[in-house]
This record gives structure tokens, sequence and C-alpha cells, in this order.
């Protein structure tokens, strides 16, 4: 699939053509991946309906369905909340991720065309951007939309499905992490992925991937004051 059209890592969408539950549902979906709706914190189901403007039927399908990916939990009494990590929880994503990141880079270097390297230099360029201007919101939309773009140029859509959901479970406390440390403490190593990709070098990607996914990836667990193992 070509990514030139991508934004936020998806396909563009007329938005009139998608069901009222789908609209919803991708709308408190980002809600819980940028950390709007912060770890923990519990919500009323019809306190999300009011912040939303959408009726209560498709606020609750949502709901449904992002309970059944963890990414919420039902509290009772109508509240839902964001679950907390824990570093334990931390270590098993770092190692999901450190098998599925790399392979779908390298699956999508090998299929990678000039269109979509340059969107995805855009991408990087427009998280540079946000972390000049200490925009905390655009630089962690653009650094999901960035790995996104990847996972989907791979064309491996179960694996890519399975890294998707991954940030559900991360992205609140990932927020949180660079909401203290500020932007301009969070490098990457896209640059080197990109190059990487241009040149064709799979391995090369994979690797410098590997090692953004485990730089970010540790950031979090160390704001639970746990280090990863040695090496």
């Amino acid at each position: 699939m070509n990514i030139a059209a991508q934004k936020m890592g998806r396909p563009e969408e007329d938005p009139g053509r998608l069901p009222a539950h789908e609209l919803i549902y991708r709308q408190l979906r980002a809600l819980v991946l940028f950390g709007d709706l912060a770890p923990g914190q519990a919500v009323t189901i019809q306190g999300l309906t009011d912040r939303m403007g959408a009726g209560m039927t498709p606020v609750r399908e949502a709901i449904r369905r992002l309970i059944a990916e963890g990414a919420l939990e039902f509290q009772g009494n109508r509240r839902v909340s964001v679950p907390q990590l824990t570093a334990d929880h931390v270590s098993e994503l770092i190692v999901a991720r450190q098998w599925l990141d790399p392979y779908l880079t390298k699956c999508a270097t090998e299929r990678a065309t000039g269109e979509d390297l340059a969107r995805l230099t855009e991408l990087d360029a427009e998280l540079d951007r946000a972390i000049e201007t200490g925009d905390l919101r655009i630089y962690l939309e653009r650094n999901y939309s960035f790995h996104k773009a990847i996972y989907d140029l791979a064309n491996q859509p179960i694996l890519a499905n399975l890294a998707d959901g991954l940030w559900l479970r991360f992205g609140p406390s990932l927020r949180v992490v660079c909401g203290r440390m500020g932007t301009q403490n969070l490098p990457d190593k896209h640059k080197e992925v990109l190059d990487a990709m241009r040149a064709g070098d799979g391995e090369r990607a994979a690797k410098a991937i590997c090692d953004d996914v485990v730089q970010g990836m540790e950031q979090v667990r160390l704001s639970f004051g746990k280090p990863g193992p040695a090496t």
C-alpha cells in the first residue's frame, strides 16, 4: 500500500462514509493513544458522551471495543479508566516490540518507493518541528504516525495489527513520561532508519528501529524506577 496519501499512519478516508460508531471509536482511541485520558483516570460513560458530542450507543460500542483491546477497563458504576502500566508490563512490551518493529521495518524497506520515503521523511520533519516548538501532542502524533506508516507499508496485516495494538498499552504512559522530560530531551533514531531504507538496507533499518524502540520504552520503564536487565 502506498503511504503517500496517509495521515496519522492511516489511509485517508472520507469521514462522511464511515459509520458513526467507527468515527467515535477512532476519536476515543486517539484520546487513549495520545494520553488525553491519563492512566488510572476514571471517567464516566456519560462524561465521554458529553465530551465527544456523541450518542450513548456509539460511545458504548467504542468502549466495548477498546476494553477488548486492553486499552480501557471497566470500573463499575458506569465508569471506565485507562489501565496503569507496571515495570513488568513494560518489559513484556519491549520483548514484543523488539521483534515486531524490526521485522516490519525490514519488510517495509523491501517495498518502499521514493514516494513512500518522501512521506516518511515529511513525518519525521514534522516531528522535529514539534520537538523544537515544544508541542508534545504533535510530537506524540507524528511519532506514532511514523511507526504506523512503516507497519502499513510492510504489507503484513496480522503482525501490523499486533504492533499497532501495543501502542494502546503504552501510549498513555508515554504521554506522562514525555510531559515530564520535555520535548527537547526526546531523541529518536528515525533518521538512521530513513538512511537505511533509502539505501535498501533492511537489516540496518531493522537495527535502527530496534534501537529507537528500546530507547523510548526504557524511558517509560525508568519512570517506574526499575532499570532494564543488565547486558
